[in-house]
């Protein structure tokens, strides 16, 4: 077999699959990655999600996102909008955002709820009213998104692309915004936005693949290689 691996054919033949061995376990490592990033992902939110829950006054640079956060103050029902292509349950839908006042006159948004799209995604629902008078909520804290240049233009009043302070009728004096977990008090016709599924287990199965594509190129060589070394030269 040895003197068979010197030959040209089986030179660039066993090349290839190096190369597709390596490739292999390149495309397995970055799976392996995407899974551990997952799972820390998972563990941050299942962390944060279950600290105590703190006063809004005591946000500060370095809290995460999902801490649970307590504030009171009353919904400005004028300002509040939708935030269109929220799918939620296999369908697609809205959240509704409602600016919160504080008694101190500052103002921060609150995700009250998600509400089912009708069948036009790009006409703004009717919105359910927000509950009067002050309220106590209770929500996760999250930071603004980024909204890109598409999302700024085109859609119909009291709808925006983004929870961005850029597309929002006002900015807000908070660096990010409140998501409830229940719409609290209860709203008809809204539901509570529901946490992401962070899953690691297709990662896992294709890091898996991708070694077993490996293994078989390599025995796949190995076969071939002693089947012609059997056979002799033809």
């Amino acid at each position: 077999m040895l003197a068979l691996l010197q030959t040209r054919r089986w030179l660039g033949f066993t090349i290839l699959v190096l190369v597709a061995i390596v490739a292999f376990g390149l495309l397995s490592n970055w799976q392996w990655q995407r899974a551990e990033e997952k799972a820390a992902q998972r563990s941050a939110l299942e962390q944060a999600a279950a600290v105590n829950p703190i006063e809004l006054t005591a946000l500060g640079a370095s809290t995460p996102n999902w801490q649970s956060v307590v504030t009171t103050g009353t919904y400005d029902p004028l300002a509040q909008v939708v935030v269109r292509q929220r799918p939620q349950d296999g369908r697609n839908g809205f959240w509704v955002l409602t600016p919160l006042l504080l008694a101190d006159g500052r103002a921060i948004w609150v995700g009250r709820g998600w509400l089912p799209a009708s069948a036009s995604a790009t006409t703004s629902p009717d919105i359910p009213a927000a509950p009067t008078g002050e309220v106590s909520v209770t929500g996760s804290w999250h930071q603004f998104e980024m909204v890109d240049e598409a999302a700024r233009v085109g859609l119909p009043a009291q709808m925006v692309g983004a929870v961005d302070p850029q597309v929002l009728p006002v900015p807000g004096d908070f660096t990010g915004y409140l998501r409830l977990g229940a719409p609290t008090p209860p709203t008809a016709g809204l539901t509570f936005i529901s946490r992401p599924q962070i899953d690691d287990s297709m990662n896992l199965s294709y890091a898996g693949q991708w070694l077993l594509f490996a293994g078989v190129a390599l025995v796949g060589w190995y076969f071939f290689l002693r089947r012609e070394a059997k056979e002799g030269p033809t």
